[in-house]
């Protein structure tokens, strides 16, 4: 029996590779978000600090030189706070880009399987038709051979 040989095979496993790269970057790109994300956090709750200490230091006793610093920290914190929400955005631009590509990888992949899978039903076919026309060429030669016979 004739073996089914998928003339762009190579070319799918080089689509199985690239989408196993889109995959393995988009999950970096994932994770580069979360630790970005998690910077904004902790500069948050530095900020909150911030204004906490400065709070209890308007309350208490006016040291303006304590005041100032801490006015200074919170503004500081803020500043920090919207530096980390641009880096943040322009993360997650690279983790949409990233997605994107594993999107465009995986269609390509699945765009190739079902080439496969229609030239194998293809080759179903041929080969069924080939064992129909064996099958029929036997019984004639049978028949053929059966009317020789009695003749």
């Amino acid at each position: 029996m004739a073996k089914f040989i998928f003339k762009m095979e190579s070319l799918l496993s080089i689509k199985y590779k690239l989408e196993d790269q889109a995959k393995a970057e988009y999950g970096m790109e994932l994770v580069r978000l979360r630790e970005e994300e998690m910077k904004l956090e902790v500069l948050k709750a530095k900020k909150e600090e911030y204004q906490y200490r400065l709070t209890d230091a308007v309350q208490d006793e006016l040291v303006l030189l304590e005041i100032k610093k801490l006015e200074n920290c919170v503004e500081h914190a803020k500043y920090n706070i919207n530096v980390q929400k641009f880096v943040i955005s322009q993360q997650q631009q690279r983790v949409d880009r990233a997605r994107e590509k594993l999107d465009n990888a995986m269609k390509e992949r699945k765009t190739y399987e079902k080439l496969k899978e229609k030239a194998f039903e293809q080759f179903k076919i041929e080969i069924e038709a080939q064992e129909r026309k064996e099958i029929d060429e036997l019984v004639s030669f049978r028949f053929g051979a059966a009317k020789e016979s009695e003749v």
